[in-house]
């Protein structure tokens, strides 16, 4: 297979992604599936916010229509690293789609933050570092995926584009 980006650029498209999923899915694993508490959820406070994973996975706010929130960022940082492998070892016309499609799934992500964390920080008045963590990673991986696409030519993928006319074609669908 021909990698279509360097490895350098592969790697931290990657980085954030596999942080992420590790996170969410040591939540996944010791909280929903062994029932304890993740390391480091201990009590203690951070600027005067309390650190309570406990708190925030076991509120109301922790689930979407009965799923915990956890389960669905392990699937949004799988999605991230799918995106990220066709966008490596796609065709041509993949690797164009999946670079579009990453940017605006990290776009989600990105929006979803702030409201993820005022409901920590206001509603429950606390915070888990794992969720931290993983908001930590989306941010990242938003301003990283806006970096490349943006301020750095992306390989071939956006060879000749100027960042006008890749930020046209990023907004039109095909």
């Amino acid at each position: 297979m021909k990698l279509r980006i360097s490895k350098m650029k592969l790697f931290i498209l990657v980085l954030m992604s596999i942080i992420g999923l590790a996170a969410s899915l040591e939540v996944v694993i010791t909280y929903y599936t062994l029932n304890q508490l993740p390391p480091f959820c201990g009590q203690g406070s951070l600027f005067g916010i309390r650190l309570d994973c406990g708190a925030v996975l076991g509120s109301t706010y922790s689930t979407i229509f009965g799923v915990p929130l956890e389960f669905l960022a392990v699937g949004y940082f799988v999605v991230n690293l799918a995106l990220v492998y066709l966008i490596a070892f796609g065709s041509d016309r993949v690797s164009h789609r999946s670079l579009r499609t990453l940017f605006g799934w990290r776009f989600i992500g990105i929006i979803l933050v702030p409201y993820l964390v005022f409901v920590e920080v206001v509603l429950i008045k606390a915070i888990c570092v794992y969720c931290t963590i993983m908001h930590v990673a989306i941010v990242a991986d938003f301003v990283i995926i806006s970096y490349l696409l943006f301020f750095k030519p992306f390989d071939s993928l956006t060879a000749g584009l100027s960042p006008p006319s890749l930020a046209m074609e990023l907004s039109t669908s095909d």
